[in-house]
């Protein structure tokens, strides 16, 4: 308060129930709420990572161990540990891979600056060391990466699976990589190389068998859609047949629900109906005379129509999902009619082969050997639902990793090597600088380490042993050693060993890592609104008032 001045009354700024929380306690409960994140996250990290099992309030069981997945899945709601949430889904829609990773770095940040931020340094010094860090990170990354020649497509291949089965090494499909690598590389190169959509990707999913009989269709599968009586005499396969893509409804529709007429004649009435009948033929009719041999459309094909394509050898297909139906015209050529009349050739697309076929319990209709194939099906068995939806999103992650590989061949070590050996430089870098950044570039090259020691513990090996043995062979130089859970040693030499990573992931995530300790360093206070939906909405309506409000209802009120 100003000396001086006469004493002010209380303001009242905020509604009452207001929940405010300010100054250093408030930025260490912040860093305590990020580091119990990490810790649930912490297990999941590394070829022995393990998985976690989370039931939804639906009692849903989903088991996963990608960090994206179990922060979605988790619904946190303390507000400065969203932020952690935030930096794994962006990771994850931008890389794909490394979710957990730029958690548990993130993390470690704060609780490496923990220490400092209770003896008062100011969190802007801290900031100002981490993002000076992160920079020279990135530099040191760039300046060591490796570029793979793309010029030999085979060495390239070798490449793209290399990534493919380091992203798979910690996930539940570890043991059949080699099946997996060649599925997920296959289907990248299935796409077009210069625009990689990956939606173009679909995956369905097929309970029963084991993984060895999922496959991937070099083309485009969708489940059998719901069909009239007549569906059954139709072919259900066909060798280079021209394919007819609409979004029109071939359905006769019931008066009552259209529209009301008014007949004097029993024949007007007749008349009517054989104009619809006569409209619905036509269509048909113009259909046949495009050569179509397939017929697929967003909307119903009824069963009249489905008939009367079975009566002339046409496969018919209605309420195909919209999604499919896009992939179908991507593979196939030709384009989405919305009109029966003026269909041309061009408008038609083709593959050189169509079949319905049985796929565990299921029926399947699948497009094979597309001219214009620029996407393809993943088809996955397996025992379980649950299984096979881990399944899924590892090789989601695995075809991110590609695409990524694919679009900038640039890699680095995994296995916690990269961690490693800019951990040295900035320890290097840092011990140049006077007063207090060098403190906090420090404790950045520390936070690093946090990688391979949580690789190391996961699998089970003495964490100080290997990590000393690592800092002398990045002290000597070697700088792609990195852990091996495998060896005896426990550590290796991981760019020989193929454990590779597209140096893209490392940035993106010591990025989001440094901007995500910035963003919660940078907050002190905390104002939470009161809860809406409080327990008690207030004071009760005095009895009868319900009635008065609603009598008068539909006529003027009484005038006084």
């Amino acid at each position: 308060m100003q000396r001086g001045l006469p004493m002010q009354p209380t303001v009242v700024l905020l509604k009452e129930g207001t929940d405010t929380s300010q100054g250093k306690p408030q930025l260490l409960s912040n860093i305590s709420a990020c580091l119990a994140i990490a810790e649930t996250l912490a297990s999941t990290l590394g070829p022995r990572g393990m998985d976690k099992l989370i039931v939804n309030e639906r009692g849903e069981a989903q088991i996963t161990n990608d960090g994206a997945t179990i922060l979605k899945l988790l619904d946190i709601v303390h507000p400065a540990a969203r932020t952690l949430v935030d930096i794994a889904r962006a990771q994850d829609a931008e890389v794909g891979d490394g979710t957990t990773s730029v958690v548990l770095l993130a993390a470690q940040l704060l609780k490496e600056v923990r220490g400092y931020i209770e003896e008062g340094v100011s969190p802007h010094i801290i900031m100002k060391g981490f993002r000076q860090a992160a920079e020279l990170a990135i530099e040191h990354i760039k300046s060591v990466q490796i570029t793979v020649d793309r010029s030999d497509p085979e060495q390239f291949r070798s490449l793209l699976l290399k990534c493919a089965s380091t992203s798979m090494s910690s996930k539940l499909i570890h043991s059949e990589k080699p099946f997996f690598s060649n599925m997920v590389v296959d289907a990248v190169q299935c796409l077009d190389q210069n625009d990689l959509n990956e939606n173009l990707i679909g995956v369905k999913k097929i309970p029963g068998g084991g993984m060895q009989d999922s496959v991937l269709v070099k083309g485009v599968a969708f489940k059998k859609t719901f069909t009239y009586a007549g569906a059954e005499q139709q072919p259900k396969a066909f060798r280079n047949p021209l394919i007819l893509s609409l979004n029109v409804e071939l359905e006769l529709k019931a008066e009552k629900d259209n529209a009301e007429v008014r007949v004097e004649h029993v024949s007007d009435y007749q008349a009517i109906v054989d104009a619809e009948w006569e409209i619905i033929y036509r269509k048909l009719e113009a259909i046949e005379k495009t050569g179509a041999k397939v017929v697929l459309s967003k909307l119903p094909i009824g069963d009249l129509a489905t008939q009367w394509f079975a009566d002339r050898d046409i496969f018919c297909a209605g309420r195909v999902p919209a999604d499919d139906l896009q992939r179908v015209v991507q593979a196939v050529g030709g384009s989405i009619q919305s009109t029966c009349s003026d269909i041309k050739r061009e408008h038609l697309g083709t593959c050189g082969y169509f079949e319905e076929r049985q796929i565990g319990g299921e029926r399947y209709n699948l497009f094979t050997e597309c001219p214009k194939a620029k996407t393809c099906t993943l088809i996955l068995r397996g025992g379980a639902e649950q299984f096979i939806e881990e399944v899924e999103r590892s090789l989601h992650d695995a075809i991110m990793v590609v695409k990524r590989a694919v679009k900038n061949g640039d890699i680095v070590a995994g296995g916690g090597a990269i961690e490693l050996d800019l951990s040295s430089r900035i320890r290097k870098h840092a011990l140049s600088i006077p007063g207090k950044l060098q403190l906090v570039m420090i404790a950045f090259a520390k936070a690093l380490e946090v990688i391979p020691r949580q690789i190391c513990d996961n699998a089970g090996l003495d964490t100080t042993d290997v990590l000393n043995k690592l800092r002398m062979k990045h002290a000597n130089g070697e700088h792609w050693y990195g852990v091996d859970v495998d060896g005896p040693e426990g550590i290796r030499n991981n760019l020989e060993a193929f454990v590779w990573e597209p140096s893209l992931v490392k940035v993106n995530a010591i990025n989001s890592a440094t901007e995500a300790a910035c963003l919660i360093l940078s907050v002190d206070e905390t104002v939470r609104a009161p809860q809406s939906e409080a327990q008690n909405p207030g004071p009760r309506a005095p009895p009868g008032a319900a009635q008065r409000a609603l009598r008068g209802r539909g006529r003027g009120m009484p005038r006084r």
